[in-house]
């Protein structure tokens, strides 16, 4: 399997791409870089993590991948706090990153379960 092929890489890919375009013209070049960094972040490492070739290694980008998303969430929930972001795109986002989340749980889950298999 691709990572390309995951529904899990496609949303994250779709959600930093929405949240590059949403906040382009935002001035807190700060808040900016860390927010797309972040959501750049879980397509990144759930590729890297295919691409290992080891099942423990994949777990520790998986996991990886699953810490940035509670970490955008973290900026998204400032960001509407703030006023950068608006409250009903960032409640979809929110949204999207719970369940991005809950995906990436569930993967992690299931190579942890093939590693323990005889």
């Amino acid at each position: 399997m691709r990572f390309e092929d995951l529904d899990v890489w496609k949303r994250a890919m779709k959600l930093s791409t929405d949240i590059y375009r949403e906040l382009n013209s935002l001035k807190d070049y700060g808040f900016k870089d860390q927010i797309t960094r972040s959501g750049l972040s879980i397509p990144s490492n759930i590729a890297e993590g295919f691409e290992r070739t080891s099942n423990k290694e994949s777990i520790s980008f998986l996991s990886y991948a699953k810490g940035s998303c509670g970490e955008l969430r973290t900026q998204i929930y400032i960001g509407i706090d703030i006023e950068y972001i608006n409250k009903g795109k960032g409640q979809e986002w929110l949204q999207e990153t719970n369940e991005i989340s809950a995906m990436l749980n569930g993967l992690i889950k299931t190579r942890r379960n093939f590693t323990k298999s005889p």
